[in-house]
C-alpha cells in the first residue's frame, strides 16, 4: 500500500520557500512547487535516489583524471554525498545562494559537514565561476528554482563562462528537463560553447536530459568515444558503484551519432530527442 505523502518541514525565508516530505521511506526536497527537486531513500541516506542523479555522474565514463568537482546548486545533495562517500580521490567545492538550502540538506538530507574534500559554500554561483577561471576538472550544473532553470544559468555568456571555468580537459555537466520548450535552444548554446564537443544522455522520458560538454579537442587529450572501450570502463564502474552505466552507454548509442564503433561529436540535428 502505498503511504501518504507526508509534509516533514517547510521553511520560509523573504519569498523562498523550501520543504521537505516523506513517503515510503523517500524524503524529498521542494522549493516553493510540488516539483521534487532531490529524493532521499532515509535508509541509505548516501545512495542516488533518482535516476538524473546518477546520469550526472557519467562524468566518470569518460575520465580517469577528474580530481576535483565544481557543483553550482545542492538541493538535497544527492550527488555531493555520494561522491563524498564513494570517490575519495575526488575533492569538491558546492555552490548554493540559498542559506536555507544549504540547513536543511544537512538537516534533513544527511549532507556531511565541510572537510578537506567537500566545501559547501553560501554564495552567488555566477559570480563564483567568473572569479574562477580553469578551476575545475569537472563542472555540474544542477540549478533550479520553484521556475525551473534560472534565466542567468542558461544565457550563452554563462555556458561560455563554464567552458572557462574548466581545466584543459575539463568535463561539464548540466541537468535539463526535457520537455523544455527551450531545451533545443539550451542544447545549441552548449554547443556553441563547447564547439559541439557534447553528448546528451536522457534519464526519463521525457525528463531530465544530462548534456555533457567537452573542452579539450586534441586527439591525444579527447575522451574515449570507442563503444567497446566505454562498456569495458563501464562494467569496471559497475563492480564498485551501484550505478548503472551499462545501460548509459545503450541510451547514449540510441540520443547520439555513432557509427557502431565510436561516438561522433553531435550538433543538434544529430540528437535523437526522447518521445
Amino acid at each position: 500500500m502505498f503511504g501518504l505523502n507526508k509534509k516533514i518541514h517547510k521553511s520560509v525565508r523573504n519569498e523562498s520557500i523550501v520543504e521537505v516530505t516523506e513517503t515510503n521511506g523517500i524524503r524529498s526536497l521542494h522549493l516553493g512547487s510540488v516539483t521534487v527537486q532531490s529524493s532521499m531513500k532515509v535508509k541509505a541516506p548516501f545512495a542516488l535516489e533518482l535516476a538524473y542523479t546518477r546520469g550526472m555522474m557519467g562524468f566518470l565514463l569518460f575520465s580517469n583524471a577528474v580530481k576535483n568537482v565544481l557543483t553550482i546548486g545542492l538541493g538535497g545533495g544527492s550527488v555531493p554525498k555520494y561522491i563524498w562517500q564513494n570517490c575519495p580521490d575526488i575533492s569538491q567545492t558546492i555552490i548554493e545562494i540559498n542559506p536555507q538550502t544549504i540547513n536543511i540538506a544537512r538537516s534533513h538530507f544527511a549532507m556531511p559537514a565541510n572537510d578537506a574534500r567537500l566545501n559547501v559554500i553560501e554564495g552567488d554561483g555566477l559570480v563564483y565561476l567568473a572569479d574562477n577561471p580553469n578551476s575545475a576538472d569537472c563542472l555540474m550544473i544542477d540549478a533550479f528554482d520553484a521556475h525551473g532553470i534560472p534565466s542567468d544559468f542558461c544565457s550563452q555568456d554563462f555556458f561560455d563562462i563554464c567552458a572557462l571555468t574548466l581545466t584543459k580537459n575539463g568535463i561539464f555537466a548540466i541537468n535539463l528537463w526535457g520537455s523544455d520548450k527551450n531545451f533545443d535552444v539550451y542544447l545549441q548554446r552548449i554547443e556553441r560553447s563547447f564547439n559541439n564537443q557534447t553528448l546528451m544522455l536522457p534519464t526519463g522520458k521525457p525528463g531530465n536530459i544530462v548534456v555533457f560538454g567537452f573542452k579539450n579537442n586534441s586527439l591525444e587529450h579527447s575522451p574515449d568515444l570507442k563503444i567497446t572501450n566505454l562498456r569495458e570502463h563501464a562494467k569496471k564502474l559497475e563492480s564498485h558503484h551501484q550505478i548503472e552505466f551499462l545501460s548509459f552507454i545503450d541510451k547514449l548509442c540510441d540520443h547520439n551519432s555513432h557509427n557502431n564503433k565510436q561516438f561522433f561529436w553531435n550538433t543538434l540535428d544529430r540528437f535523437v530527442l526522447p518521445k
